[in-house]
């Protein structure tokens, strides 16, 4: 955008800062009356007949503008959360257990919803309730940051579990 001594046209029509039409005045008129206000003379629409210019703060334009678009970004963001496959084992280790669950905390933290799968292999199959305990004390060290979205259920050979952030944030 341009400003000030910037804006070449020889007539602009001039907004006031609280919005008022002040009329079609010439660009030297329109910079004094800008300055005399202690603000900034901002061309908004170029191709009018005349030109539009608006007398504002353009620092304060510029950080409203930006700060309206990294909200835009953020919303955007929240609506396209991924999805982040963990899987873990009937018989999985205490090493193993914790590393999963940090990085499970990370992706819950950055927004993306979390899908548990345990995959049960031969024998396993007699004991889900094994595979189910694992999927509830995972989900236990979760609970102040994740909300259960699909409940865990087995499906053939595979327990799943959907878990997504906490939406309530006080």
């Amino acid at each position: 955008m341009l400003i000030n001594e910037q804006i070449r046209a020889r007539e602009v029509l001039v907004i006031g800062p609280n919005g008022e039409q002040v009329g079609v005045k010439n660009i030297q008129d329109a910079l004094t009356l800008a300055t005399y206000a202690g603000l900034d003379l901002v061309l908004m629409n170029p191709n009018g007949k005349p030109p539009v210019c608006k007398v504002m703060d353009y620092n304060k334009f510029r950080y409203e503008k930006k700060k309206r678009e990294k909200d835009a970004l953020k919303k955007q963001r929240a609506n396209t959360a991924e999805l982040k496959e963990f899987r873990l084992s009937p018989v999985i280790d205490v090493g193993d257990f914790e590393t999963k669950l940090r990085n499970v905390i990370k992706y819950l933290e950055k927004g993306d919803k979390i899908k548990l799968s345990i995959r049960f292999k031969g024998r396993q199959m007699a004991h889900p309730e094994l595979g189910q305990e694992v999927i509830d004390k995972f989900y236990v060290r979760l609970v102040d940051i994740a909300d259960i979205e699909q409940p865990a259920k087995l499906e053939g050979r595979t327990m799943t579990m959907l878990l997504a952030p906490k939406k309530d944030k006080e």
